[in-house]
């Protein structure tokens, strides 16, 4: 349950990123607006001074030599916001307004500038009349107009500020509604039993959970073959384990009723040969159970005539003791990448399958050398072979031909095959070239 509260929900991260975004636009945005705003505004307000002093330069024309020095009076309540000043020659001040500095506004005489007076900041536009006589000079009070500036600005961005939350809301509600089919999807796995290997259903879902939808439902087809697999490997293996057992059982009795000596000891060798079967199976049965979860990524050189030596060297006993002789043929060593204790089993069992199977006095030979570039080791016997119909179930876990006489588990072959996929090789059983016996093939593919 900690779990599942150590992870955000994708919601909230759909959530946070997008809003991030936003917001991260929304600011640049409402930076660059206001400060648009602002810029665009002030251009205004320079026209709008330019377009004032053209309207006093009309007025100037007229004849102002009966005027005194003065004051325009102020007709609106933002008429404080513009001062002008009518200069006779540029040096004596014919007229201006109330709010004006009895000094010059500006010491250009032409276009826009920027001056400071008595502690005051002005944006100044100066002109002349037509006639060269008299400098009009009109101006704003920077204060007044940065102020004036920023309210409008200012207004400009309420909207923006209304709609963040709403955006958010809506964005929230579209995140909610685009994440149910994942929503769905799911409390459908979550409220599966265990046994429900079904596939998912991916009609309503979006395009972009297809492909997790396609993978969970060839997982649960994996995993169900794995299931029935270990079903199946389960079932024969108690069977097979349920037959040495019962007979080590007989052997025991026999052993506990017998009338002699003689009796007894045979009973107890049986029983001793029936421990010997067990013990041969449960071996190739945990063989088994670890090759199966194994791949091939671990991988080393391998000396597959060294490794066919050892393993020709650890069976000779058991060989002898059935008058049958063990041969490594001629050749040059082959190297291959493999786990070397997984061929060494590969080696052992055929070697082993092929004396169990062979009559007494004859041979078991070994071949490992290169053909057409590959790898191979083969492993030949003189028994009886396999049938042909057989030929393809040979390989099968507990699998074995009907008359087969020899004792084993039927896994040797099922263990050879599994190793051999591992390492990429293939395995081929066929009869020899004179027809008798066996030979079981197993190419590598070239390193």
């Amino acid at each position: 349950m900690a779990e599942k509260y150590r992870h955000a929900s994708l919601k909230k991260r759909l959530l946070a990123l997008s809003l991030t975004m936003i917001v991260v636009v929304w600011i640049a945005a409402t930076v660059f607006t206001y400060y648009d705003a602002r810029e665009e505004f002030g251009e205004i307000l320079d026209a709008h001074l330019a377009q004032s002093a053209t309207l006093l330069v009309v007025q100037a024309s007229q004849d102002m030599d009966e005027l005194t020095t003065e004051h325009a009076p102020l007709l609106h309540k933002y008429s404080r916001r513009v001062a002008f000043q009518v200069w006779e020659a540029g040096r004596v001040l014919r007229l201006h307004s109330a709010n004006a500095p009895a000094q010059r506004l500006s010491a250009r005489e032409q276009g826009f500038s920027n001056s400071v007076i008595d502690g005051k900041r002005w944006r100044v536009f100066s002109t002349w009349d037509e006639a060269g006589s008299k400098l009009i000079q009109v101006a704003e009070n920077t204060n007044d107009r940065d102020e004036l500036a920023a309210d409008i600005a200012g207004n400009l961005l309420i909207p923006l500020w209304f709609s963040l939350p709403l955006l958010t809301l809506l964005l929230w509600v579209a995140v909610a509604r685009g994440l149910r089919p994942l929503v769905k999807l799911t409390n459908e796995v979550a409220q599966r039993e265990p046994d429900n290997l079904a596939p998912l259903d991916a009609v309503s879902a979006p395009s972009e959970v297809l492909p997790l939808i396609d993978r969970l439902n060839n997982l649960f087809v994996r995993i169900d073959a794995s299931l029935q697999k270990e079903r199946r490997f389960t079932a024969d293996a108690a069977h097979e384990l349920r037959t040495p057992v019962a007979g080590i059982k007989a052997q025991a009795q026999v052993a506990r009723g017998a009338g002699n000596e003689a009796e007894r000891i045979h009973a107890l060798d049986n029983a001793i040969l029936g421990c010997d079967r067990a013990a041969h199976l449960i071996e190739q049965l945990l063989i088994l159970a670890r090759i199966d979860t194994l791949s091939g990524d671990a991988t080393e050189p391998c000396q597959l005539r060294s490794f066919a030596a050892e393993m020709i060297a650890a069976i000779a006993p058991a060989a002898l003791s059935k008058n049958v002789r063990l041969e490594l043929e001629d050749g040059d060593e082959v190297m291959v990448r493999g786990d070397a204790a997984l061929l060494r089993i590969l080696l052992r069992n055929l070697i082993d399958n092929a004396v169990r199977h062979t009559p007494a006095g004859t041979a078991v030979r070994v071949s490992i050398g290169l053909a057409q570039g590959q790898g191979f080791l083969a492993v030949s016997d003189n028994g009886h072979g396999i049938p042909s119909e057989d030929m393809d179930r040979v390989a099968e876990r507990f699998y074995r031909p009907l008359g087969t006489s020899a004792s084993g588990s039927g896994l040797g072959l099922s263990i050879v095959k599994r190793i051999a996929e591992i390492h990429g090789a293939s395995l081929q059983l066929a009869p020899n070239q004179d027809g008798i016996g066996l030979r079981a093939l197993v190419s590598f593919r070239p390193n």
